[in-house]
């Protein structure tokens, strides 16, 4: 596992593409008990070469209910974005990830994990990708009905400030579906 993961730091197939040097993010070990799969490192996640170092994480962690230390054990979580490099900045954000890396990648992650419990799909990009025709007409019927889709997948949004707006309009995201995480989460990593 360490060395596909090695593999995939050093990859550069989107370099081009790029505004920044490529520098892939990517953890886990094949006792990975939760992966989190969401779209691509931002800027800070990139310089520091740590993902979920930021206001998006930070808002992840209190609605998985854990610490920086258990979260940052990748026996307890796994990175695996949809694109491993951050893909430059957008009009409301950051640019969506790059298509090359998941299907370079996922499936030869896939194979090393050897203790899932459970996938948490944060955001749509990673929705549509693992759910395909399951999947409902948005984001937010997505994360409404997400009890369709465990025990192997729990979806999210996307915890980033810019989804505040989202957050607001939908108060049953924090106040029902929140605690639900928390508790699987607790349960798995006990």
């Amino acid at each position: 596992m360490q060395e596909l993961l090695a593999e995939i730091r050093g990859c550069t197939v989107c370099k081009a593409h790029l505004p920044l040097e490529p520098r892939p993010i990517v953890a886990g070990t094949i006792n990975s008990k939760i992966i989190l799969v969401s779209q691509a490192p931002g800027r800070k996640a990139h310089v520091e070469n740590k993902a979920w170092d930021d206001p998006s994480g930070k808002k992840l962690r209190e609605w998985l209910g854990v610490n920086e230390e258990v979260f940052y054990n990748p026996d307890n979580f796994a990175v695996l974005p949809m694109g491993f490099c951050y893909p430059g900045k957008g009009k409301t954000g950051d640019l969506p990830p790059r298509k090359e890396c998941a299907p370079l990648w996922h499936s030869q992650v896939w194979e090393e994990f050897k203790n899932v419990k459970l996938i948490l799909l944060i955001g749509k990009y990673s929705q549509d990708q693992y759910l395909g025709k399951q999947a409902k007409k948005n984001l937010t019927e997505n994360v409404l009905h997400y009890k369709e889709y465990l025990p192997k997948y729990f979806l999210l949004p996307h915890p980033s400030p810019v989804n505040r707006f989202w957050r607001s309009k939908n108060p049953w995201f924090e106040e029902d579906v929140v605690g639900e995480l928390q508790g699987l989460v607790a349960k798995i990593l006990k």
